[in-house]
């Protein structure tokens, strides 16, 4: 069944997270997310609500199908989901509870 983003979204955890020192933009995040059957990294604009470290261990939804992008020498081929706050910056989108890593979002 074709999702109708004609997008994949898949539940993932972060493993790694730091600072994006490289990049313009000073709130970037590299994220590094376990899918279950692969690791996938992401450029994320958290650094407005949330911490590296506080991140680490949390599942979120990304679309992976999107092809890679280099950014700052930083190869992003996941998306992380988000959706803006009051102030419009990025809070991530996760499960309300764990579930497997890699499920498609549906």
């Amino acid at each position: 069944m074709s999702s109708p983003l004609d997008t994949t979204v898949r539940v993932g955890e972060i493993r790694a997270a730091e600072r994006f020192e490289e990049a313009r933009k000073p709130e970037l995040f590299k994220l590094e997310i376990d899918l279950g059957d692969e690791i996938r990294h992401s450029a994320a604009q958290l650094g407005y609500n949330h911490d590296p470290d506080a991140v680490v261990g949390r599942q979120v939804l990304c679309a992976i199908d999107l092809g890679t992008v280099n950014i700052a020498g930083f190869e992003s081929d996941a998306l992380t989901l988000g959706v803006p706050d009051d102030e419009g910056h990025p809070v991530l989108v996760a499960p309300d509870e764990a579930v497997p890593l890699g499920g498609d979002l549906y």
